[in-house]
């Protein structure tokens, strides 16, 4: 039987996105400061609040492993969290219409028996489309910016807010599967198959940076 695993989310997409390796886990949700602390870096923001994420599961759940993760968006070296509200959405998404943007996601996978810890980070350069004056109407009106880094979830096909992406587009998502995969891989207890062609269709997205992340384990892509 695999080791028991724990996510620290209370994130519905992060939830949709584990399950696709297709092996247990448990929720439980961190409960940690997410501010950020002066001068800090965006990217060193999201490795120090994965790490503080996995930890206070860890402490609550002692014994399996424990799986956490953080992401931001970046705009002109901006961090950009999630909006208060729909003036404050529509603010974030005017500034990045039509124009590149920044989104890191820090993952880590902490053992609560030996205390022993893998950490990860994905970089991933979004560019986003001229989205027109009615649809980003609808798009805020529909409230699903507000739960949401940026004010966007890159997967909502009805607004389908990204031209491209240069990375990893689960990421963006809120949680690197294949980082994952490649950490759990590193510990000797990988899932059966890589999540490559489970990922494509959940998310829709053909992504072509699987083989840079998990090596020779891609070759075939499933």
């Amino acid at each position: 039987m695999p080791i028991p695993m724990v996510l620290a989310s209370a994130s519905p997409r992060r939830r949709e996105l584990l399950a696709l390796l297709d092996r247990p886990f448990h929720v439980l949700v961190a409960d940690v400061d997410e501010r950020p602390w002066p001068g800090e870096r965006p990217s060193e923001m999201v490795a120090r609040l994965s790490l503080a994420k996995a930890q206070a599961v860890a402490q609550r759940r002692p014994g399996g492993w424990v799986v956490a993760s953080d992401t931001v968006v970046v705009f002109e070296g901006q961090p950009l969290g999630k909006p208060a509200h729909a003036q404050e959405a529509e603010a974030m998404l005017r500034r990045l219409r039509g124009a590149p943007h920044v989104v890191y996601s820090g993952i880590v996978l902490w053992d609560g028996a030996s205390g022993r810890c893998l950490a990860d980070l994905a970089e991933t350069t979004v560019w986003m489309r001229a989205y027109g004056e009615r649809e980003l109407a609808a798009y805020i009106a529909s409230g699903d910016p507000l739960d949401k880094a940026g004010a966007y979830g890159i997967q909502n096909r009805d607004f389908h807010p990204v031209e491209r992406v240069e990375g990893c587009y689960a990421s963006v998502m809120g949680f690197p599967l294949c980082h994952l995969y490649r950490m759990l891989a590193a510990w000797g207890a990988p899932p059966v198959r890589t999540p490559v062609a489970a990922c494509r269709a959940f998310t829709g997205h053909d992504c072509q940076v699987f083989p840079d992340i998990l090596g020779a384990r891609a070759a075939t892509g499933d």
